[in-house]
């Protein structure tokens, strides 16, 4: 093999180990940066029944100083993280300075990595204030060399013998970890869904001997696993022999054969469509085609059934920088405040919850600079671009 580099082994592992510092160094001193914003934003008592006004968010544990909720977004999106990484964020760097002073003067010493030590503050923020400094006193001279479980054993450990009730109350509460979840974010273009869970035992084998017996009444040149799928999809309906359906939106869009099947934001082919109609016991609906483009507009202040359809369709998530919240439990944003600014198309925006607040109660500020992009601008002047894609799984 050649090369065409002028840098020699040594030259490189030299400027490697550079990189590397540095690299250290910037993740130490967003630590301090994010301790430096929690206060200059201190968090102030506020009247908890105004439910949209701005509150004081405990991110790290008891006694560690509160952030005003409204201050996070601009520092998330500052050191490249949405709100909701940004919040958990700041609220490690105020456990480790606040409550984890052992620990804290060892990530600013570059003796333990700064992500380990975010993950040990995130174990401890549910610790009472003497719990925390047990943990800090015991790990902080090893935890460059902990590993996670014995980090967690010792966290249980202090929670056990500072504050048993909790403990407990923790133990019923972690013993209950059944789930089914299926990845609607991941359907295929072939329309498979992935699905995972954890169940009781007793539950397991009794579903598996009800897939198995289902299972056997179909086609055997199947594949048995195919078979437990489709099985598992007819006991789904609740009875085997009644039907399920399946709602598809079509769009206008001359260049694309592909349709696209609601509540999962998934786009299929025809053939799919036509297998689907095939199948005995499953009913179709094609909702109606809802031109994306065409300008509806209102008097009213609230937008109407199909202006909020059209606002889902066109932006399937929050329009906030970074924020990735469907759109479909979103709050319509009238973008120029009514009624200044009409209740027509491209005045509306969907906000999740939390980034409406932030809009409505903050300097923060968007224009809608496209059919699809917006340009936001925070208190502190800076600006962010934002394009949402339609189809996001």
């Amino acid at each position: 093999m050649t090369t065409t580099s002028t840098l020699t082994r040594e030259q490189v592992l030299k400027v490697a180990r550079q990189r590397q510092a540095a690299a250290v160094k910037a993740e130490i001193d967003k630590l301090q940066l994010a301790v430096e914003w929690a206060a200059l934003n201190p968090g102030d008592v506020v009247d908890a029944s105004r439910s949209w006004e701005e509150r004081e968010l405990e991110v790290a544990g008891d006694e560690a100083p509160t952030v005003a909720e409204f201050s996070i977004a601009e520092f998330a999106l500052a050191v490249g993280m949405n709100t909701d990484a940004g919040r958990v964020f700041i609220g490690d760097a105020v456990e480790l300075a606040h409550r984890l002073p052992r620990t804290w003067a060892r990530v600013l010493g570059a003796d333990v990595a700064s992500w380990k030590a975010r993950k040990f503050a995130q174990q401890t923020k549910s610790l009472p204030v003497d719990a925390a400094a047990f943990v800090d006193r015991a790990l902080a001279p090893v935890l460059h060399t902990c590993t996670f479980a014995q980090i967690e054993r010792t966290v249980e450990a202090a929670r056990a013998e500072f504050d048993p009730q909790a403990a407990e109350q923790r133990r019923q509460a972690d013993a209950e970890h059944r789930h089914l979840t299926f990845y609607w974010r991941q359907v295929t273009s072939t329309g498979q869904v992935p699905v995972a869970g954890v169940m009781d035992l007793a539950d397991a084998v009794a579903l598996d001997e009800n897939l198995k017996a289902k299972a056997a009444t179909l086609d055997p040149a199947l594949p048995i696993d195919v078979r437990r799928s489709i099985a598992a999809g007819m006991l789904g309906s609740g009875d085997s022999d009644a039907e399920r359906e399946v709602v598809i939106y079509t769009h206008a869009q001359a260049d694309s054969r592909m349709v696209e099947v609601e509540n999962t934001r998934t786009v299929v082919t025809p053939e799919q469509v036509q297998q689907w109609c095939q199948t005995a016991g499953t009913t179709v609906t094609v909702r109606p085609v809802l031109d994306l483009n065409e300008d509806l507009a209102t008097d009213a202040y609230t937008p109407t059934e199909r202006q909020q359809e059209q606002v889902v369709l066109t932006f399937p998530r929050c329009v906030f920088p970074g924020c990735s919240r469907r759109s479909r439990s979103a709050d319509n944003d009238h973008i120029t405040e009514f009624p200044i600014g009409r209740t027509d198309t491209r005045n509306l925006a969907p906000l999740c919850r939390h980034h409406h607040r932030v809009k409505t109660f903050t300097a923060w500020t968007y224009h809608r600079t496209g059919p699809r992009t917006f340009t936001w601008t925070s208190p502190t002047g800076c600006s962010y671009h934002v394009r949402v894609d339609r189809h996001i799984r």
